[in-house]
C-alpha cells in the first residue's frame, strides 16, 4: 500500500486554511487575539512571515502525514471521524505543551481563556474533519499485484 500524498497534502491545505480564516477573521470578532504566526514566528526568532511559514509546513505537510501514515490505520471510525480525532488530539498537545512554552498558559489561560480555547477546539476538530474527509478513505491506494510471468 502507497500513501496518496496529493490527498493527504490537500487535506492539510484546506484545513490549514479553515483554521487559520477562524483565528484570523472569526476569533477577533469574538475579542481574541489568536495570531499564531506572531506567537511562533516570537518563540522561534523567525518573526511573523517565518511564523506563518512553519504554521503552513505544519499544517500542510508534517501533520497530515503523521496522521496518514501512522493514524489513520490505527483510528476508529470514518475517514472524517478519524480526521476529527486527530484534530482534536493536536488541539490536546497544543493546549498542554506548545501554548504554555508560547507563553499562551495551560489552556490558553493568557490568551483569552476558556472561550480562546474552545474557539482553538473548534478550529483544530474542522482542520482535522477537513483532512480527513479530503484525504479520505482511499487514503491509501493499493498497489496492483503483479502479474506472475509464466514462461
Amino acid at each position: 500500500m502507497q500513501l496518496n500524498l496529493v490527498r493527504t497534502l490537500s487535506g492539510g491545505l484546506a484545513g490549514t486554511l479553515a483554521m487559520t480564516l477562524m483565528m484570523y477573521v472569526a476569533a477577533p470578532m469574538m475579542g481574541l487575539n489568536m495570531d499564531i504566526a506572531a506567537m511562533l514566528g516570537g518563540m522561534l526568532g523567525i518573526g511573523w512571515a517565518g511564523g506563518m511559514l512553519m504554521h503552513f509546513v505544519n499544517g500542510v505537510v508534517i501533520f497530515p502525514v503523521i496522521y496518514a501514515v501512522v493514524l489513520y490505520p490505527r483510528l476508529p471510525g470514518t475517514a472524517a471521524i478519524k480526521g476529527t480525532a486527530w484534530g482534536v488530539i493536536l488541539w490536546l498537545i497544543a493546549q498542554l505543551v506548545v501554548m504554555p512554552m508560547m507563553g499562551g498558559g495551560l489552556f490558553s489561560t493568557a490568551m483569552g481563556g476558556m472561550m480562546a480555547a474552545a474557539g482553538s477546539l473548534v478550529g483544530h476538530a474542522i482542520y482535522g474533519a477537513l483532512l480527513g474527509v479530503i484525504a479520505g478513505d482511499g487514503m491509501r491506494i493499493r498497489v496492483a499485484a503483479q502479474p506472475s510471468s509464466r514462461a
